[in-house]
């Protein structure tokens, strides 16, 4: 089966998510800046959000470039992946319009690490069809990265009650490490 129709797919619910989220960002009921600043907790949660949505979207892309073809069994865990992301614009509203307040930003994390989950079963799904000895195989190796955004999610998610700072901050942490070029599947590619 080929993977355009998913990858179209796929790229046409991400653009519908982003652009879910920014029409929930609301105009400020003043016209000087001093009207921004309550607002401010919700552009920074759509901020980290964005930034989630377009580390799926580039990492979705380069993991179908390395793939062939795909099976039922990988529709079904891209939509199980599309599923857990179309649920950010809701987890990012309640999060900033609550000035990330304990349960939004729980529950905002349990969203990302369900998130995180669901790619890591569409990535072994992929690499079933494909073979451990495929360029994919090769190319995503172990995935510490993966597993340690996994980690970190958790441990954000248990920590929030207590201090939701400290989660944020574990879920800005997991945005940067997937911020830095992920090379594997490029430079497999390139090979």
């Amino acid at each position: 089966m080929s993977k355009g129709r998913m990858e179209a797919f796929s790229d046409g619910v991400l653009a519908v998510i982003i652009t879910i989220m920014v029409l929930d960002m609301k105009s400020p009921h003043g016209t000087g800046l001093a009207a921004l600043r309550p607002l401010l907790p919700v552009f920074l949660s759509y901020v980290l959000s964005f930034i989630y949505i377009g580390i799926y979207w580039t990492n979705h892309h380069h993991l179908l470039q390395a793939a062939q073809r795909v099976s039922g069994g990988i529709l079904w865990a891209n939509l199980h992946l599309l599923f857990w992301l179309s649920l950010i614009p809701f987890a990012t509203a309640w999060m900033g319009e609550n000035h990330f307040a304990a349960w939004p930003v729980t529950l905002y994390g349990v969203v990302l690490m369900l998130a995180g989950t669901a790619y890591t079963l569409l990535t072994r799904a992929l690499i079933a069809r494909h073979g451990k000895d495929s360029t994919l195989a090769a190319s995503i190796g172990r995935d510490v990265k993966g597993r340690l955004s996994v980690v970190i999610y958790a441990v954000a998610i248990l920590l929030s009650p207590v201090r939701s700072w400290i989660a944020c901050a574990g879920y800005v942490l997991v945005a940067v490490m997937w911020l830095i070029p992920d090379r594997r599947i490029e430079d497999a590619l390139g090979r």
